[in-house]
């Protein structure tokens, strides 16, 4: 008969993971250094954590910025690139676009309590937050009072990679409809790249031509994209 050991059964291991220090460090740098001593993919980590609580992030997110650039590009991300993504579930996609859209909420909430002219650069954040990452063009009103203050924001068109149809005639109708006293004319170049075309600008003189006789004034065209905006006004093309 074999001898009966008297070693003692093996224990269960109960030590955490070994990211559960990196979480703790990470956020004791958000917290006391703020979020700029953070990089993009180390606050990205931070931004999964609710929806992976027993996974290591880090590589995750690393990952998420190689193939999407940035930050804000991961979080704009079309969903069906996510899922393309290895270790990118449905609680990480409902995580990355509640950023996002709360993103847009506050960008939205700054342009409604303030003069737009006034508060120009909340108007270009609330724009590139709303379409600059977009994978399709689309074109965007703001409608403003007398008092240049938002009455409405509507996307009156989606078009395809490189072009969306604009109807003038319909513009001008929905802003009369609204009682508008001016409008923005907003809309995205998924290519990254915001320079106007020509198409561009013969469309938005074409608006201004029907708005002016009705007083309405149309007060930009701005073009947004993952690598900046352009201004027709500010490029002086209106």
């Amino acid at each position: 008969m074999p001898a009966r050991s008297s070693a003692p059964p093996d224990k269960p291991d109960t030590s955490e993971p070994h990211y559960h220090g990196h979480r703790e460090r990470l956020r004791e740098r958000f917290y006391t250094a703020g979020p700029d001593a953070l990089s993009d993919y180390e606050l990205l980590e931070m931004a999964l954590f609710p929806a992976l609580p027993r996974r290591d992030t880090k590589p995750l997110a690393k990952t998420l910025i190689k193939t999407f650039g940035s930050f804000a590009e991961v979080v704009h991300a079309p969903v069906a690139r996510l899922r393309e993504i290895d270790g990118v579930g449905e609680a990480a996609i409902n995580q990355l676009k509640l950023i996002a859209a709360a993103t847009h909420r506050v960008a939205k909430g700054e342009v409604k309590s303030r003069n737009a002219l006034s508060s120009w650069t909340e108007v270009i954040d609330y724009c590139r937050s709303s379409m600059a990452f977009a994978d399709k063009e689309q074109f965007r009103l703001l409608f403003l009072d007398k008092r240049n203050q938002l009455i409405a924001d509507e996307v009156q068109q989606t078009g395809t990679v490189d072009h969306t149809p604009v109807y003038p005639r319909e513009v001008i109708k929905r802003a009369l409809e609204l009682s508008a006293t001016a409008l923005i004319l907003v809309h995205n170049h998924p290519s990254g790249d915001p320079t106007p075309s020509q198409a561009d600008i013969q469309m938005t003189k074409a608006i201004i031509d029907i708005a002016k006789p009705l007083g309405i004034a149309v007060h930009d065209h701005i073009i947004v994209g993952r690598s900046g905006h352009a201004s027709l006004k500010g490029l002086r093309l209106i």
